[in-house]
Formats: C-alpha cells, structure tokens, sequence
C-alpha cells in the first residue's frame, strides 16, 4: 500500500475482492493434499503485522503528529492516526524501514530483497483483512488439489512479478500488499480451466463465472488510490504458471490404472497441454527477466506504453489520476 505522507499512504492499494473458489471438476480421492502451507502463509502475515505495529510504536514516536494514535489503550500497538492512515495500520516510515517496495530504493540503492519482502507486508487490519481472507478462500482449495509445492512457486513468483510491474510505473510512492501473489492464484484459476477442460463439470458456467470475477476485480484497480499494475502483473505471472504446473493428464487417467501389464498406453496429455506448456515457460521467463532488466536500468514504463495508466485509474468528473 503506500504513502509517504496521508494522502500517499493508499496511493499504492492491493486490494483483492471476491474470488471464488475453483470451479467443480472429477474428484479424485488419491490426489488430495492436506493444505498446512496457506494456512502457515496466514499466520506469517498476522506475525509481520504485529511485528510492525511494535516497531512502529505510535504513542513513542515523534512523526505521529497528526492526531492522537488510535485504540491508545494497545500502547505501543496502536495505530497511527487515521488522518495519516485510514486503514488502521503503521506509518509509511514503518513500512520503508521494514522493506515495501520503493523504487529509487531498488534501482539506486540496489535493494532488490524489496520486491519480495513487500509481500508479506500490509498498510492497516483493513488491508490485511482482506488479503488474508481471500488468501484463505481460495489458496486452501488449490493447496488441497494441487499441493503445497505448485501452489507455493505460483503464490510467490506471481507476488514478484507484481512487484516487478508495479515498480516500472509507480517511482513516488510505496507499495506493500499480497495483492499480486492472491491475484496470481486467480490467474491460475483461469489457466488451469483452459488447460485440464475436458475433466470439468458446468465447463461454461464455470469459465463465464471466473472471468466475470477478473474483469470486476480488476476494474475496481482502476480506482485511485490502488495500484492495479501489481494485480495486473500478479495476474498474468499466474497465468502463464497455471499452464506450466496445473494440467492434468487427460485420456481416462483414473481407468488406466487397471490396464493390462504391458498394454501400450497413450499419452496422459494432450498435445495442446504441452503447447501450452512450453510457450508458457518460455513467456514467463522472458517476461520476468525483461521487466527486471528494464526496472533495474531505470526506465520507466510509461515511456514504452503512454496509454497504461488508464489501467491503474480511469479520471472522471470525481477524481483526478497523477501520473504517478
């Protein structure tokens, strides 16, 4: 989230809507996992929340000058004055010091370790709140069907690449939020319907029900004050590594265990599966690497796409978008 001051301090949101959970497909007893990494993702953002509430210290520090510190009777777990963040949270100040993603921090003082660490790092309850709770919703469910391995890569590269993206159009400001990473999974919701289609029940239902839920998460980044390049980013990182670690064999897999030893078996994929698979890893790698190069030369984004910040926020007769 961001802000170096009040009126910057939501000017970089990640915030996550409604997602649902994935669509119904074959149940397969033998391929259900135990899902412990999401619910340990969890507790690790309530830790590093508390953790930045203590070093914040609102009722000790002397840039709390704003107001009185909110719920004061938590001492130095209060929060900062709702005038410098709404969201009931630290300062941006906190924030810097414990690793939101800065640009000039990253290119000049070659802090890279921030595009990774601010991730796990969110302005206020509100913030968290929501991110956590769409976390919970829809990460235990791919854990269970996918494992903890697949899911945790996808969770943590979509975060990063979000970051990447975010980093090569927002230079004022911080940002900090898990937004990326939780709009990675959709994106990995949306892929692995593409690639495992035929083992899907209500495939149209499904497919409309799921880009419906894109579209309208997506336009609320256009709002000011949210920073949609990094759910943009989250989102097609995860995208690309839906087809790369979620398909599913395809021809009969489960009747196949009963096949004659010795019988000749066909591919458990699909020639397109395998397609998919390759430009997929070839687009992900080449994506990633292109934008770190780009963010690490210093180029700025909107000089290669001027038109891209009516993806992050749409002006009207209410707000004006920065071109921050």
């Amino acid at each position: 989230m961001s802000g170096r001051d009040l009126e910057r301090e939501g000017a970089n949101k990640n915030y996550s809507s409604s997602i649902p959970p994935p669509p119904s497909r074959v149940y397969d007893p033998e391929t259900s996992w135990t899902s412990w990494l999401v619910p340990l993702f969890v507790v690790a953002n309530l830790v590093i929340f508390i953790l930045a509430m203590y070093i914040n210290d609102c009722p000790g520090k002397v840039h709390a000058v704003e107001g009185d510190c909110v719920f004061k009777f938590l001492g130095r777990f209060s929060f900062q004055p709702t005038k410098e963040n709404p969201l009931f949270g630290p300062s941006s100040l906190t924030l810097t010091k414990m690793g939101a993603l800065k640009w000039d921090a990253v290119v000049y003082h070659h802090q890279g370790w921030r595009l990774v660490t601010c991730i796990w790092l969110h302005a206020g309850m509100i913030h968290l709140a929501a991110n956590m709770l769409s976390l919970v919703f829809i990460g235990i469910r791919l854990e269970q069907q996918f494992g903890f391995v697949r899911i945790g890569i996808i969770y943590l590269v979509s975060g990063f690449g979000g970051s990447i993206l975010s980093s090569l159009f927002i230079r004022n400001n911080i940002s900090v939020g898990a937004s990326g990473a939780l709009f990675g999974l959709l994106g990995a919701m949306l892929s692995e319907l593409i690639t495992n289609w035929s083992i899907y029940t209500n495939k149209v239902a499904a497919l409309v029900t799921l880009l419906f839920i894109v579209v309208i998460n997506l336009a609320i980044g256009m709002l000011p004050h949210v920073d949609n390049f990094a759910h943009i980013g989250g989102f097609l990182t995860g995208f690309l590594l839906g087809f790369i670690f979620l398909p599913r064999p395809q021809f009969g897999w489960l009747a196949q265990r009963h096949v004659p030893a010795g019988a000749r078996l066909k591919s458990k994929y699909k020639v397109y599966q395998y397609v998919l698979w390759i430009l997929s890893v070839i687009l992900v790698i080449a994506g990633l690497c292109t934008g770190l190069l780009m963010l690490l030369r210093g180029e700025n984004g909107y000089d290669h796409c001027h038109w891209c910040h009516y993806l992050t926020c749409v002006p009207t007769s209410k707000w004006k978008c920065s071109d921050s």
